[in-house]
C-alpha cells in the first residue's frame, strides 16, 4: 500500500472519530471559516491595488462580500498576532506578548518550541461550547503538544499542519500533525534555510516530494466533505503558511509570470532557501495561496454549504521584509503606508480583511470603520450567542450585517510588545500614538512618543506629539489601566516622560515620503 493511500486511510480514521453531533447550522448558527494568511501585505491582493501579482478567486471575494480598509492584526509578528485572535485580547491582555521560544533556562514541563499560548477561553473553546464542531488546519504556532497551547488544549477537536514556527519555514517539512500523531511527508525534508553562493540555481535539490500547503488543503476539503452532512455547524480556522519564505511555491505557478522580471536568482545571502527567479517566485506563492483559498470554496458551494458559511480572510501582520528574495518595493506590497513586517507603524500591522456571508452581507461594500483581530472573537460568539469571556476588542456585527456603517464608541486599538527593541502603539479614533525602543537596553532608546493622524495622513509623515499632548496623555493613561507584562518577556522601561531621544529612522522615513 502507498503512503498516499496510507495517508488516506489515517484521514478516514481520525474523521471518523470526530465529535458529537449537535445543533444544526442555520442562520443565526452559520458555518464560520476564518483564513489566515502568514506575511500577507495590505497592497498585496488585486482587491487592494495590486497591479502584479494575481489574485482571482480573493479578488472575487471581496467582490462578493465586504472589503475592509482599516483593519489590522494584533500584532506586527506571527505568534502574538495569532494570540489575540484566539482570545479577542489585545497583546497587552495576552501572555504571548512576542516571538519567542521556550531555551532550557525556561522550560515547561521540559517542552521545546515556541512558547505556549495560556488561555481561559480561546475562540474554539467558545465556540465548541455553542455548539460547533472546531477545526484548525496549518499553521498554529501557539504551542507544542503537550503544552497549554497545544490545539488539543484550547478547543480544536481537529487539527492537521504545522505547531512550530520554525518549522514552517520550510513547504517541505519532514512531518505534519495529525491530532497529536505525526504524518510523515518527506524523506528526507527540505530545509527553509540554505545559500548556493556559486553555480546555477535549479528547482531539483529544493523540491520536496509532498508540498505541505497541498497535503494541508487536501485535509481541509476532506474534513469539509466529511462533516457537509452533519447537523452541527463547523468552525474552520486555516491558516496557510503563505506568503512567508522561504518562498517554495509549484514550479508550474512560478512559470505563470515573465521571465523578465528576474535577471538573477537568489542565492539564498538574506536568510532562507535560494530560488532561481526570486520575483516571479513570490508572487506565484501568493497566487498559489489564492488558488487554494478557491478551492475550498469551491467545496463549499459543490457540498451545498456556500450560502450559509460566514468566511472571513485577513493576514497575520504586514509584509516581509526583504529576506529570503523578497522585493517589497516591487510589488508595492504595502502600498503608500510605512513600515514592515516588525513595525508598529501601518505598513506592519494593516492588513487586508475580507468578509463574505451571501444573503446576509452586502456584496462589493467597502468598510472604512477601523478593526483589528482582537474583534473577531467578540464578534463571532455575538453571531453564534458563544461566551467571549473577557474580550478586549469590539463586537463588529453591526456593521458586518449591515445595521451601520460605524460603530458609535469602540475600544481603542492597542498593541504592544517586546520585540524589535520593545514598543507601543494605540489608535484613539483617527489618532495614532506609538513609541519605540522600550526595553531597557534598547540601542538608542526610549524615543519620544509620536503621534499621527492618520485621516489626514496614512503614510505617517507628519509627527504632531509636540501640538497633541493630549493623545500621549490618553495612550500613557489606557496603557496603565489595561497593560500586564506576562511572564518570559521583557519589561518596559516606562510608558511616560519624553527622554528627548527621536527615532532616526522616523525622520528618514518622512524625509523619502
Amino acid at each position: 500500500m502507498s503512503r498516499i493511500e496510507l495517508r488516506h486511510l489515517a484521514v478516514c480514521a481520525a474523521l471518523a472519530a470526530g465529535a458529537p453531533v449537535a445543533a444544526a447550522a442555520s442562520a443565526a448558527h452559520p458555518n464560520i471559516v476564518v483564513i489566515l494568511a502568514d506575511d500577507l501585505g495590505w497592497g498585496e491582493l488585486g482587491c487592494y491595488g495590486q497591479q502584479k501579482i494575481k489574485t482571482p478567486h480573493l479578488d472575487r471575494l471581496a467582490a462578493e462580500g465586504q472589503r475592509w480598509t482599516q483593519f489590522y492584526a494584533g500584532a506586527p509578528v506571527c505568534a502574538p498576532s495569532r494570540n489575540v485572535l484566539l482570545t479577542g485580547r489585545h497583546t497587552g491582555g495576552c501572555n504571548v506578548q512576542d516571538l519567542k521560544r521556550v531555551d532550557p533556562a525556561e522550560t515547561i514541563d521540559d517542552l521545546k518550541g515556541d512558547w505556549p499560548m495560556k488561555a481561559t477561553n480561546p475562540l474554539h473553546s467558545a465556540l465548541k461550547k455553542a455548539g460547533y464542531g472546531t477545526s484548525a488546519f496549518g499553521k498554529w504556532g501557539m504551542g507544542e503538544y503537550g503544552s497549554t497551547g497545544a490545539p488539543d488544549r484550547n478547543g480544536v477537536d481537529y487539527f492537521y499542519g504545522y505547531t512550530d514556527h520554525r518549522m514552517c519555514h520550510s513547504y517541505y517539512p519532514p512531518y505534519l500533525w495529525r491530532n497529536g500523531v505525526k504524518d510523515v511527508l518527506n524523506e528526507p525534508a527540505i530545509p527553509g534555510h540554505s545559500q548556493i553562493l556559486e553555480g546555477p540555481v535549479t528547482y531539483g535539490p529544493l523540491t520536496g516530494t509532498h508540498h505541505a500547503s497541498v497535503a494541508i488543503l487536501n485535509e481541509l476539503l476532506a474534513w469539509v466533505d466529511h462533516h457537509a452532512g452533519d447537523a452541527e455547524p463547523f468552525f474552520v480556522y486555516y491558516c496557510p503558511l503563505e506568503p512567508h519564505v522561504a518562498m517554495q511555491p509549484p514550479k508550474q505557478w512560478v512559470d505563470t509570470y515573465p521571465e523578465s522580471w528576474d535577471a538573477e536568482p537568489y542565492r539564498g545571502q538574506k536568510g532562507y532557501q535560494p530560488h532561481p527567479r526570486p520575483h516571479a517566485g513570490y508572487a506565484a506563492t501568493i497566487s498559489f495561496m489564492d488558488d487554494n483559498v478557491g478551492k475550498l470554496m469551491a467545496k463549499l458551494k459543490q457540498t451545498g454549504l456556500e450560502n450559509n458559511t460566514l468566511v472571513v480572510f485577513t493576514s497575520d501582520n504586514g509584509a516581509t521584509h526583504d529576506v529570503g528574495g523578497v522585493d517589497h518595493q516591487f510589488f508595492k506590497s504595502v502600498a503608500d503606508l510605512r513600515g514592515l513586517k516588525g513595525s508598529m507603524h501601518e505598513g506592519g500591522i494593516r492588513v487586508p480583511a475580507i468578509i463574505r456571508w451571501p444573503g446576509k452581507v452586502a456584496a462589493g461594500k467597502v468598510i472604512d470603520q477601523p478593526a483589528y483581530s482582537a474583534d473577531l472573537m467578540p464578534t463571532l460568539c455575538a453571531l453564534t450567542g458563544a461566551d467571549p469571556g473577557v474580550p478586549l476588542g469590539a463586537n463588529l456585527l453591526p456593521v458586518v450585517l449591515g445595521q451601520t456603517d460605524k460603530l458609535d464608541q469602540r475600544p481603542p486599538l492597542v498593541w504592544t510588545g517586546g520585540g524589535y527593541g520593545g514598543q507601543v502603539a494605540l489608535r484613539l479614533g483617527d489618532m495614532k500614538a506609538i513609541r519605540k525602543n522600550l526595553v531597557k537596553g534598547a540601542k538608542g532608546g526610549p524615543f519620544d512618543w509620536e503621534v499621527y493622524d492618520l485621516a489626514k495622513d496614512r503614510s505617517e509623515t507628519t509627527d504632531l506629539a509636540a501640538t497633541r499632548p493630549d493623545v500621549i496623555a490618553a495612550a500613557v493613561a489606557l496603557l496603565k489601566s489595561q497593560y500586564t507584562l506576562a511572564p518570559g518577556f521583557p519589561a518596559f522601561t516606562t510608558f511616560e516622560a519624553d527622554s528627548g531621544r527621536k527615532d532616526p529612522a522616523g525622520k528618514k522615513a518622512a524625509a523619502a515620503k
